[in-house]
């Protein structure tokens, strides 16, 4: 995987106003269309340190690619897209796919967890608490957790995700399901398109944490922004929260290995060229197309049940500390929104409706209030839009809008961005305990080795207070709740 070159970006781009910003397709002859960027000019300083705005520019290359080539205020370099970068492509126009569109980690995702405990009654049991899930929950590189399954329960998962976890194993509710976007399960799911390789590194992984910027968060409602929509989603100021933020672990990123290969090797018999090795990509229509959307869909119905099985072993360690069942404690799910995905969806481009391949790669879906693929209850306000923080700062909930449909797709940003690679975050983290610098901020953070913390720390990310509020400025999504840390278990 490249790393990210450390000079800064000096191309052409216009300002559209104050949370806008447009890179012009005569930018680079081969760009079929602009690139848009939500920022504002303090955000727009950090982006700007890398090369994250040239890779929306070669995203801009893509057959079929309708609209604009979409970056999200968390933008940084990535592979291929940029993390945070956003493209649909239209299937009946030559639209292509292209792998690294969605990247390794796919549907690495967030869900949200509200309970009915509140602060006052979690302080004092929290390092029991921190300590309780940590010693629950397996994370850390190449974890691999209780939860085992056989070939064919693999290949169950990898078609029916979270439903067959919740129906076959009891590892939830009904409830879960309605609140999981795609009800925890993508349909056209083809285990005949994945390998061997991928099978036996995904046989022993569900339940498991991983590591990289994967965590779960133990954390306390401290502002509500609007008091009708956190209504409806079930949380006040005070209210104890839980985020899990995990993906399809060593069998996603099989998969997207395997199909990487097969997709560049295709390109030159269907003539495409891109500016990037990294953006790979092949008719939508095409037999390596169609074997990589078959062999994705199970990777991100693997994510959702991987996330169903974190829920339940996290429900399990707080009955364990306050002796109450998950029912008893108010631990539902508000929702879980898929980050790393590439999903076929209408939508209107051109004055009219169609249906195009939604590429979201660190990025996140915003449906507004009515639309059909919410859940019932959430239909007044809009789809429930999980921004997490670092762990040292806050993390949000916002309604998605109608403002999103009409300009980004249904899109937002999946969190604050990095900031520092994770080499500089070592190097900057050298001499100090970022977990003595949390524990005065009163967050107990527990993980399986310093240099993950390191790589971690607050400082290599960008703040995502200034991104939320770009994101609220632009229409893009408004703020309902702001949660703040207390305790995070990391890989």
């Amino acid at each position: 995987m490249k790393t990210a070159p450390a000079q800064s970006w000096h191309g052409q781009l216009e300002k559209v106003d104050d949370y806008r910003w447009r890179i012009p397709a005569s930018y680079d002859p081969g760009m079929r269309v602009p690139g848009i960027i939500f920022a504002d000019e303090r955000l727009l300083q950090d982006i700007s340190k890398d090369q994250a705005l040239q890779q929306v520019a070669n995203v801009a290359h893509l057959p079929g690619i309708v609209r604009a080539s979409l970056a999200m205020p968390d933008i940084h370099w990535g592979y291929g897209f940029p993390i945070g970068g956003v493209a649909a492509t239209d299937p009946n126009a030559g639209g292509v796919v292209s792998p690294g569109g969605v990247g390794f980690d796919i549907n690495c995702g967030v869900r949200l967890i509200k309970t009915s405990l509140t602060l006052e009654q979690v302080q004092p049991k929290l390092r029991l608490l921190v300590q309780t899930l940590f010693n629950t929950i397996p994370c850390g590189v190449g974890m691999s957790g209780q939860i085992r399954v056989t070939r064919e329960e693999q290949r169950r998962v990898m078609t029916d995700g979270s439903r067959w976890i919740v129906e076959e194993k009891g590892y939830g509710v009904p409830q879960d399901l309605e609140h999981t976007e795609s009800h925890g399960a993508i349909e056209g799911a083809e285990p005949a398109k994945v390998s061997p390789r991928a099978y036996q590194r995904g046989s022993d992984q569900l339940g498991t944490l991983g590591s990289g910027n994967h965590f779960l968060e133990v954390q306390v409602v401290d502002t509500i922004f609007d008091e009708e929509a956190a209504k409806v989603f079930g949380l006040s100021v005070g209210q104890i929260t839980m985020m899990i933020h995990s993906g399809s672990r060593g069998f996603g990123y099989q998969v997207c290995d395997d199909h990487l290969d097969v997709v560049e090797r295709a390109m030159q018999q269907y003539g495409l060229t891109v500016p990037d090795r990294q953006l790979a990509c092949v008719p939508i229509h095409s037999e390596e197309g169609q074997a990589y959307l078959g062999a994705m869909r199970c990777a991100a119905n693997y994510a959702w049940a991987n996330r169903q099985c974190l829920m339940h072993l996290a429900r399990g360690a707080f009955e364990h500390v306050f002796g109450k069942n998950w029912q008893e404690l108010g631990m539902r799910l508000i929702y879980d929104v898929a980050h790393n995905i590439a999903k076929f969806e209408r939508h209107r481009t051109n004055g009219a409706e169609h249906t195009v391949l939604v590429h979201r790669k660190g990025a996140t879906r915003a449906f507004p209030p009515g639309h059909p693929e919410i859940p019932a209850d959430y239909q007044g306000v809009g789809q429930p839009v999980i921004i997490p923080g670092d762990m040292g700062r806050h993390s949000f909930l916002l309604a998605g809008t109608m403002g999103a449909m009409e300009q980004t797709f249904g899109t937002v940003c999946h969190g604050a961005g990095r900031m520092m690679s994770r080499a500089q975050a070592v190097r900057e983290a050298e001499g100090r305990s970022i977990e003595k610098e949390l524990e005065s901020q009163g967050i107990i953070v527990m993980g399986r080795g310093r240099k993950g913390i390191a790589e971690e720390q607050p400082q290599a990310y960008k703040d995502v207070n200034d991104v939320v509020r770009v994101v609220h400025h632009a229409g893009l999504a408004k703020r309902v709740a702001r949660m703040r840390p207390l305790g995070v278990i990391k890989g």
